[in-house]
């Protein structure tokens, strides 16, 4: 595992808001030739029409933005961003922002549960910390970030992204990163902040209120999703709106674990059309939020385990489904092949 701080880069980003929107306008489209290829070859295989279900679906989505044919699940990458919040101190959890170094200090270890699915899956993994030190403004007071600091983190996550990867996880560390993601993902979406957090978490009202608050101060202000982000995201969410811009330029097809990560990519979809067509939902909390996520995302998970832990878990877990899905797809015999091996 290896730990990268964004400050120590942060002087070399000097891209703004603006320049990153206009990427975002400039995405590349499916790949339907790949598509069409994946679809072809399944008609051909020993099996009845339908019959690896949903793994024939995530099949023809890998190949079409891997724009390959036949798709490969061999150097997948988890990497997980963290990040410091201002609300944190507000009633939105029982932990101190302390807590977040003390995970990143048991990835280190090899002591985390990210730390046993990535060593199963064979995967790179990486933890990108943002301003640990440097908590984001309370949200619920005035922007949580200016201009600058959202360019530069999401600048950030689009350096992050590593070449010559065939699936790249994200997953989110970081007290009241739940709380940003419900924010931005009612602005974007609607419904009060009841909607989007945990019902049965101790603090849920507060969690509730403090969205609510935020809502409120910076929706009708906000000139775009990209905006939105700036004044209600984290750092590290920030940075994962980097991510998936630069995995959809590179083709690199995304796995999303929880609400921080889903929120990202409804920032990415409220700013592009299709923006995040290459994500794919791994797995989400099992809460009305996680519903309503799958909901405006208009994507079901690979995997529903009830997981809590985020930090990428759940997302690791589902490539290796997507992995099964990809050797199936090109290793299982034709019914011609099937045919002559019968003799």
């Amino acid at each position: 595992m290896a730990t990268t701080n964004g400050d120590a880069s942060a002087q070399e980003m000097k891209v703004g808001m603006a320049e990153i929107a206009a990427l975002a306008r400039e995405f590349p489209g499916p790949d339907l030739e790949a598509a069409t290829r994946v679809l072809e070859r399944d008609r051909l295989l020993a099996k009845p029409k339908g019959g690896l279900g949903q793994l024939e679906g995530l099949v023809e989505w890998l190949a079409t933005w891997q724009s390959r044919h036949p798709p490969r699940v061999e150097r997948p990458a988890v990497a997980v961003f963290a990040g410091s919040h201002g609300v944190a101190e507000r009633d939105v959890s029982s932990r101190s922002m302390a807590a977040t170094a003390k995970k990143i200090a048991g990835y280190g270890a090899g002591k985390g549960a990210i730390n046993a699915v990535v060593g199963a899956l064979d995967a790179d993994f990486q933890v990108f910390e943002l301003a640990l030190e440097e908590p984001t403004q309370d949200f619920t007071e005035g922007p949580a970030m200016t201009d600058a600091e959202c360019a530069r983190a999401m600048a950030y996550g689009m350096m992050s992204v590593g070449q010559d990867i065939d699936v790249l996880v994200l997953g989110q560390v970081g007290v009241g990163g739940d709380v940003s993601a419900a924010a931005l993902l009612a602005a974007l979406h609607g419904g009060a902040g009841a909607d989007w957090v945990d019902s049965g978490h101790e603090r849920a009202a507060g969690k509730a209120a403090v969205v609510d608050a935020g809502v409120k101060l910076h929706k009708a202000e906000a000139t775009d999703a990209f905006d939105l982000l700036r004044r209600l995201g984290g750092q590290e969410i920030a940075a994962m709106v980097g991510a998936i811009i630069a995995s959809r330029m590179g083709r690199t097809p995304i796995v999303l674990d929880g609400m921080a990560a889903g929120a990202a990519a409804a920032v990415v979809a409220a700013q592009a059309a299709s923006g995040a067509d290459h994500c794919a939902l791994g797995h989400v909390e099992d809460h009305v939020g996680g519903a309503r996520l799958q909901q405006a995302l208009g994507k079901a998970p690979i995997l529903s385990l009830g997981l809590k832990v985020g930090e990428g878990v759940g997302g690791a877990l589902a490539v290796h489904i997507l992995r099964a899905a990809a050797q199936c797809h090109a290793d299982m015999a034709t019914r011609q092949e099937l045919q002559r091996l019968q003799g």
